[in-house]
Formats: structure tokens, sequence, C-alpha cells
């Protein structure tokens, strides 16, 4: 497997990993190919299916000028992003990759293909730098989801081959080392990741992603307000808090009480998702509450011994998952519907915490399969293209289906009647059965049914 648990997790910003982190990448991916940008003289991005059609709902915009900038994900900063866009579109300069100022208006420099798709994917880009000579640059990427870039014939981003002691494709090739080695599956993704770090930066970087997590959860549960985009929706998950804390305070607790904060916390990340604030690609935007509200209800709830070794393995386990679903399958709502973004969260997240939670490879591996299967079928239709009904809400149902999936597996010995790698496989040819106004168009289900009103992305 020629993924990284840091691959899987990324810290970006929202709301999109797909149209709004991949299209910032691949802008800054492109001027930095091009190389020396003397003679640059004008730029221009084209935007292609999914990317055109859900663009504007989903930042893409704003990501291509700022990647034009030199700026990165998760390099920028949330709060001056409106300040720098609006400071170029007055200026009607932008000064690619911070130093090389040429013309440019979002107006003319984007362009919206939304009538056709590029071959290799539904997110499309094609760059187009204007040399002083009269001659251009072209270049086509396409954003895979997760935050995935690749270019025409590649697989995956470029990354140096690196060999590690447990190889693996699918989770059948995985089991069999654990029974040859007698170890768990967090046990072999760390000797994996240590063939590429030390083990102290593989913690470092661990506990760096379980920060931004956990941060991203604090914030969105006391900031309320209104969500951008024109929808009007209002934040929900700060006055849900108050009021569940107030409850809790005058009442015994309930035994569902928690189950009530996990949901909470998933709403609070994709709310700040949604709002263009700092959260964790998990594996992607539209499902990043999930992982996140999980961990936290082990850590706070699950009364942990060593809740640092335990958010680490939870972490490790579900990029194995997440890799496995990523190599056989897709994690792109725009390629196999919302079952590849949220379907596959709650399976890496109910297999992390299987694994925190001492259970055995066989378990593990139950708890992944009860994940997916049970959001088989579940279509991507953003109303008004944006990343809010009903991907908010959705968040918090995954990470309550990710926590009954675990314990249907712990109260089991391991064995199971259908494997992961069979519904994953089941998962990647319902996607592609899958109608294309179901992914990521906002041409189906709730987003045609919901009236909107002048919404730039409808």
């Amino acid at each position: 497997m020629d993924m990284s648990v840091f691959d899987l997790f990324k810290i970006g910003i929202g709301p999109s990993s797909s149209h709004t982190v991949g299209p910032m990448v691949a802008a800054r991916r492109f001027l930095v190919e091009c190389g020396p940008l003397d003679a640059a003289v004008g730029v221009e991005a084209h935007l292609y299916g999914s990317l055109a059609l859900t663009g504007v709902g989903h930042a893409t915009d704003k990501a291509v000028i700022l990647g034009l900038m030199g700026e990165t994900p998760h390099g920028v900063d949330p709060d001056a992003v409106e300040d720098k866009l609006a400071e170029a579109e007055l200026d009607g300069v932008l000064a690619l990759l911070g130093a090389r100022p040429v013309p440019f208006s979002a107006r003319t420099g984007l362009v919206w293909h939304k009538q056709s798709t590029l071959p290799e994917h539904p997110n499309g880009m094609r760059f187009v730098l204007k040399l002083a000579d009269g001659s251009v640059v072209e270049r086509i990427y396409y954003s895979v989801g997760g935050g995935f870039i690749t270019a025409p014939g590649e697989t995956q981003a470029a990354r140096a081959a690196v060999p590690v002691p447990f190889p693996f494709k699918t989770m059948r090739e995985l089991l069999d080392h654990g029974e040859r080695a007698a170890l768990t599956i967090p046990a072999m993704l760390r000797a994996n990741e240590c063939a590429r770090m030390t083990n102290e930066e593989l913690d470092a970087g661990l506990d760096r992603i379980w920060d931004v997590m956990r941060g991203c959860i604090a914030h969105g549960l006391v900031t309320e307000g209104e969500l951008p985009g024109g929808l009007n929706v209002k934040r929900r998950a700060a006055k849900l808090w108050r009021q569940e804390q107030a409850a809790r305070n005058a009442t015994n607790h309930l035994p569902h009480d928690a189950v009530n904060q996990v949901s909470l916390y998933a709403m609070a990340v994709n709310e700040e998702n949604a709002a263009g604030g700092r959260v964790v690609t998990a594996p992607t935007n539209g499902a990043a509450g999930i992982i996140p509200a999980v961990l936290r209800y082990y850590a706070e709830d699950c009364r942990p011994s060593d809740a640092r070794q335990g958010i680490h393995d939870f972490l490790l386990t579900a990029a194995a998952i997440g890799m496995l679903c990523k190599k056989n399958a897709s994690i792109s709502g725009a390629e196999i519907g919302c079952q590849g973004e949220v379907g596959v969260a709650c399976a890496m997240a109910a297999a992390g915490l299987v694994a925190a939670l001492g259970g055995s490879n066989g378990q593990i591996e139950n708890a992944a399969e009860i994940g997916i299967e049970h959001h088989l079928g579940m279509t991507c239709d953003p109303i008004g293209g944006l990343v809010q009904i009903p991907c908010i809400e959705r968040n918090g149902m995954g990470a309550i289906k990710a926590i009954t999936a675990a314990s249907l597996a712990m109260k089991g010995d391991g064995t199971h009647f259908v494997s992961l790698d069979d519904v994953i496989e089941t998962m990647r040819q319902t996607g592609f059965d899958m109608q294309a106004k179901y992914k990521e168009t906002s041409l189906g289900g709730l987003a045609i049914h919901v009236v909107t009103v002048n919404h730039a992305a409808c």
C-alpha cells in the first residue's frame, strides 16, 4: 500500500476535500511544475464536471485562486482568506506563487464547463499559463477525493517507493500478515509508517492530527451564526450543546446522553467545515466530523487506561480501512456517491474504535464491514451545491452508526458472513452503477426537490 496515515488525515480548510483542498493543491502544483514564472503574463483555470456544477457552493473558485497565489490547505489562514481574495479582485492582479504579478479577474480567469467532463474523473481541471511570447503552457489535473490530486495517467500523487514490512492491497492480505506475525492491525500499520519516519515523528504527527480535530470540535461547539452560501442555514451545534449541558447538570445522566453528545461533536466539526474553517480531512471534508466525534467519545466516555496510545491505535487502524477503500473503490462523492465519504468514514471510525478498545483483527474487520454495508447506495445530492444539507446531519448519524457497528463487532468473536473486501467491491460497483445526477452534481435527489432561490451554484 503506497499510502500513509497522513495521506488519509490531512490538515486543511473547508468546505470540501475534493472541491476545495484538491483544487488548491492542483493550482499551486501547476505553477510549481511550470518552472520559472518570469515570462508569465496571465493564467486561466478551467473547471469541468462536478467541479463546475457545484464548485461555487464548494468554494472551488476561492481555492483555485488561493492555490495560484501559492497558498496551501494546511498553511493558509482561514480567517484571512476573504481579505486576500477581495484585495486581488479589487486590484485586478494575482501574484503567482506570491511573486509574479499578472492581470487576473475571477470573472474571466475561471471558466466553468458545466456540460462536459474530462476523461479520467468527474473532478477535472485544466490550467493555462500565458507567456509573453504568445505561447501557453497547459496541464490537466484531477481531484480524486480526500484532497488527492492526479495528473493524466497517474494512479495517485507521486510517492517514492519505500519497502514496508507488511505490504497489503486487501484486508485478507493484512489479516494474513497479522496471523503470521501475531500482530494487531495498528501494530502492523505502525511498523509500515516507521519505514518512512521515526516512531517519535509518527507519534508527534498523530498527536497533531488529534489536536486539530479536538480543537475543531471545541470551536464548533461554541460558535453560532449563519453558514455562508445563501441557504441561510443556522449553526445548531452550539445551541444544542448548551441545552445538553444544562440537562446533564439539572438531572441524572441518562444512558443515551453520551450518544447525543457524539452527534453534536460531529455536527460541530461539519459546521466548521461548511464555514471554511480548519478541519482534518478524514478521509474527506464532507465526512470530516465522524472520526473526531468517535475519537472524543472514546477518550472521554470509554475510560481508557492509556488514552494517547488508544488514540494512536484508532487513527492507524482507521487509516488502514481508508487506504483499502481508496485503493479498491473510491472516497470521492463525485465518483461513487456519499457511500464513499460518510460510509467510508463510518467504517474507519468503527474499526478504529474496536482497535482502541483492544478488539481482535477479526473484530476490526467486522466493524468496518458493518459501517460500509449500512451506507451502501447513499447518494451525494447537496442542496445548492453546499456541504450543508444533508451533509452536516449525515455526519452526526454516521458517528452513531460507527459506535453501533463497533459494539456489534465487539460482541462477536470476529467471524462474519460478508468480508470487508467484498463490501468494498460492492460499494465500488454500486457507485459506478449510480446515475451521475446523484454524485455531487446537485442535479438530482434533495438538490432539486428543495427549492433554492437565486443561488449561484444551482
